[in-house]
């Protein structure tokens, strides 16, 4: 991991200044959770403090651009980003879950996964026709989460501003599942 210049903490985050720490602060882990995959790991980010706050002011900046007024955590890892991010923006959250993890009336989106299929939920009142709602997560690679979170939003009527990463994994046909969604990463890879 590289350290992080503490002097230019008290800067406003850059998106290169963002993509810096992510590059020296994400490890690779090769074959998981199966054969062939090397999984993003970001625990070393969220173990860094300065570094992860140099992430969260980027995430920031770009909420703000958009005008977003609700930040999308998308499940497991995008809430880990999106709830900081709502919090210093002074905006609502809405988490988008995995099936069966919500009570209440639901909305599910199924959708293939680079490996399975997959069902994600947000609760039928997560959001209202006028909010503008910025997804969160960490990391696009093939789109089925994304696409398919922009697809719940939109049909509760929200106006989707945009979707932000940590990484973009261009390699991947993910920007090509979600178009026309502004995608907006911190590191492309």
């Amino acid at each position: 991991m590289t350290s992080i210049d503490e002097a230019a903490l008290g800067r406003p985050a850059t998106s290169d200044a963002a993509a810096d720490v992510l590059r020296g602060h994400i490890r690779d882990i090769q074959d998981w959770p199966q054969p062939g995959v090397v999984f993003k790991d970001i625990t070393p980010l969220l173990a860094t403090p300065a570094a992860f706050g140099v992430v969260i002011g980027a995430l920031v900046d770009i909420a703000r651009q958009r005008g977003a007024t609700t930040i999308a955590g998308i499940e497991a890892r995008g809430f880990l980003l999106a709830a900081p991010v709502a919090d210093r923006l002074g905006a609502g959250l809405v988490p988008i879950r995995k099936q069966g993890k919500l009570p209440g009336p639901v909305r599910s989106a199924t959708y293939d996964l680079e490996y399975g299929t997959a069902t994600i939920e947000i609760h039928a009142d997560a959001v209202r026709p006028d909010e503008r709602v910025l997804l969160v997560d960490d990391v696009l690679a093939t789109g089925g989460t994304a696409a398919a979170a922009h697809g719940l939003l939109a049909g509760v009527g929200a106006e989707v501003v945009g979707l932000t990463v940590l990484m973009e994994l261009s390699f991947l046909p993910g920007r090509e599942r979600v178009a026309p969604l502004d995608v907006v990463p911190l590191l492309t890879i």
